[in-house]
């Protein structure tokens, strides 16, 4: 009797333990669904199946790149670019030592930014990823293949490698600007003198589009701001490529005050297609220059280095009409173009503000030279960033759907 009295007390208890765990007249409880899926749940991927997307990372001081799978959020591979690696014996071992070489000798660590993928009309292709060393002024090309390093060509007549890298619609280039000006020819000079002496160089590294391999096609020499972000133009305004600029004071000290002066500084926009054809039919000047190119072959696994000893420069003077100035405030620090290449939009970093340009208006400026001035030669046009009513409503309609 007792034990049949013990089982029916042990029935009812697991009854009621299972009722005050289960639904609730048929509903679920809060708690329960917190019981039967979470956040983690919902961008679970199982062993053998694949991410929907790869983010590639740079790593900053780290001096590599990171790859992670979306949504998991599981790393898959920290690729070395510019830093010694010691899982791997990147730029430990004799065979991959030469991918850290540099005019300034064996540098193997970096400061990595903005990576960028190559395209085909203007979408991701998936064949490489370029990658910046921001310290010692190189870019880096990654096979998408095999998610190694195949490429590091060191940019000269550069001092900050921020602006960069950035890869044109068809992957022609990969360009890299100096965030800081330099004399050019390199050589000493009192900072007294820096305005109106010291250059900002634009690299156009062009592309093979069979292997990658990159060689520095030609740097053009444009007058000694800070240039940073850029962009190249997209559909109608292919061919060409948007650099913001600041410190158009050209200051040298005390920069927070002295090179904030000026209400606005400018986005550079640059035809490259009408310096491409001078370059081509043989205009531009050969300087004297010392950079190192590597190459990482897959098939021996081992990396060679050349030191380069020219680079061929284009002074914007020489190539009328292929360069101008859109003013934007204040110290711009990012640039954009929509997918029409009709709008341009920059960032102001001492100012919270955007500033949106037309390509249509500022050809229309260039034609009819409506121009308010120039600097070093350059004309300056304002009326690129004039809008209608119209313009503005469809721009908050595209960035806002």
């Amino acid at each position: 009797m007792k034990t049949i009295f013990k089982l029916t007390t042990f029935l009812l208890s697991a009854a009621f333990l299972l009722g005050s765990c289960g639904n609730n007249n048929g509903k679920s409880s809060g708690s329960d669904g917190a019981l039967r899926s979470s956040n983690a749940e919902k961008v679970y991927v199982a062993p053998g199946e694949h991410d929907e997307y790869y983010a590639f990372m740079s790593g900053g001081y780290s001096g590599n790149l990171t790859v992670y799978g979306l949504p998991s959020g599981r790393m898959f591979k920290e690729i070395p670019v510019f830093s010694q690696f010691p899982t791997s014996g990147y730029g430990y071992s004799e065979e991959t030592k030469p991918m850290l070489n540099t005019s300034f000798g064996f540098v193997p660590w970096d400061d990595s930014h903005h990576p960028d993928i190559s395209q085909t009309n203007g979408v991701l292709d998936g064949r490489w990823i370029f990658i910046n060393g921001n310290n010692t002024p190189r870019i880096a090309r990654i096979s998408l293949k095999t998610f190694e390093t195949e490429e590091i060509i060191e940019v000269p007549n550069s001092a900050g490698n921020h602006s960069s890298s950035f890869i044109t619609e068809n992957t022609e280039y990969v360009v890299a600007g100096t965030r800081f000006a330099v004399p050019v020819p390199q050589k000493d000079m009192p900072i007294a003198d820096y305005k109106g002496n010291f250059k900002g160089a634009l690299s156009f590294i062009n592309i093979d589009q069979e292997t990658g391999r990159m060689g520095i096609k030609f740097q053009l020499l444009m007058p000694g701001f800070n240039y940073d972000l850029s962009h190249p133009g997209r559909d109608k305004s292919h061919g060409w490529f948007f650099f913001t600029t600041y410190n158009t004071e050209e200051a040298n000290s005390l920069l927070e005050v002295n090179a904030s002066q000026n209400d606005k500084d400018f986005i550079a926009a640059v035809n490259w297609k009408v310096i491409e054809e001078y370059v081509n039919n043989g205009g531009g000047t050969k300087m004297p220059a010392n950079y190192a190119h590597n190459v990482y072959d897959e098939h021996t696994h081992t990396a060679t280095s050349t030191m380069k000893k020219e680079v061929l420069t284009v002074n914007p003077a020489d190539v009328p009409g292929a360069i101008y100035f859109l003013p934007t405030p204040k110290s711009p620090h990012g640039c954009d173009v929509d997918p029409t290449g009709e709008y341009i939009i920059g960032n102001g970093k001492l100012s919270a503000d955007l500033t949106v340009h037309s390509f249509t208006k500022m050809l229309d400026a260039i034609e009819n030279k409506k121009f308010d001035g120039d600097a070093y030669g350059i004309p300056i046009s304002p009326q690129a960033s004039s809008f209608s009513d119209a313009d503005l409503l469809w721009l908050c309609e595209m960035i806002y759907c």
